[in-house]
């Protein structure tokens, strides 16, 4: 497999003498790159500045892409929203990959919409569905299909947690099952409605394990397949402890559940369906 290459360069725009950077209206100004995924180079305009931070390219996107590219499996069949897309990198990745279903999504601001759609052409593929949205405003959509949310580095304002979490209580307590044929477990008090499986039950787990995988930095196998829906997360750049347990916290206070896959990778996802 192919390593993600980074250079002082890649974190900090402009610095490269043999970079192009071009302008959007008044304000947006960029500058593109070439990264290396496993695979592949893609060609990703990055902003040189931006007030949300949705500017640069970070490392840790380069290796959840590694990382999922290990455990293909549980991308298999899904609908995937990216929420903090950031520049679509990781989206225009998984898509060239695998051809999957994925939406967008990112701070609501034209100039970030605009960016991903122009990263889509150059590497040659047709535009994804975006969502512009603010971490815990009203969602967009008020019947969210997604069964897979993904994100990669975006836990960097500790006082957008809570907007965060109140965004993925939507995403994931709101979802609706749209397959035919699973097997309803209903007689359980911890089975999900509408005929999903139970956590434990998508996890590979029994009760009891099922239970112990909400306790932080418990690590646990990565099993063949997700629950549906949840949120799968990385996290590689360097914030405080405490800070990290904040969000965590924050999940298990709002009745979500922590899954600890390793390599900073978390799985999150209701103990159970609220209708």
């Amino acid at each position: 497999m192919d390593t993600a290459l980074f250079s002082a360069g890649n974190l900090f725009a402009g610095d490269d003498s043999d970079d192009s950077t071009d302008s959007v209206g008044d304000a947006a100004t960029f500058v593109e790159r070439e990264h290396e995924f496993p695979g592949m180079v893609l060609k990703i305009r990055e902003f040189t500045f931006h007030q949300v931070n949705a500017n640069l390219l970070w490392p840790g996107t380069c290796i959840f892409a590694e990382w999922l590219v290990k455990h293909p499996t549980l991308l298999s069949e899904r609908r995937i929203l990216e929420i903090g897309s950031g520049t679509g990198a990781l989206t225009i990745f998984l898509r060239k990959m695998y051809n999957l279903d994925i939406t967008t999504s990112d701070y609501d601001d034209e100039d970030i919409e605009k960016n991903i759609h122009h990263n889509y052409i150059v590497n040659g593929i047709t535009a994804s569905p975006h969502i512009r949205h603010i971490w815990g405003d009203r969602f967009p959509s008020e019947c969210p299909d997604w069964d897979l949310i993904i994100a990669s580095d975006i836990l960097l304002y500790v006082k957008q947690y809570a907007n965060l979490v109140k965004t993925l209580v939507f995403l994931l307590q709101t979802w609706k099952l749209k397959e035919i044929g699973v097997k309803d477990q209903s007689s359980s008090s911890s089975s999900i409605a509408d005929g999903a499986l139970q956590v434990g039950d998508h996890l590979g787990l029994n009760t009891k394990e099922e239970t112990q995988i909400g306790k932080r930095n418990n690590v646990i196998t990565v099993p063949s397949s997700l629950p549906k829906p949840c949120f799968l997360m990385s996290w590689r750049r360097r914030i405080p402890k405490e800070d990290e347990d904040i969000f965590f916290q924050g999940c298990k206070e709002a009745g979500l559940c922590v899954a600890d896959y390793g390599s900073r990778v978390y799985c999150i996802y209701p103990h159970q369906r609220v209708d």
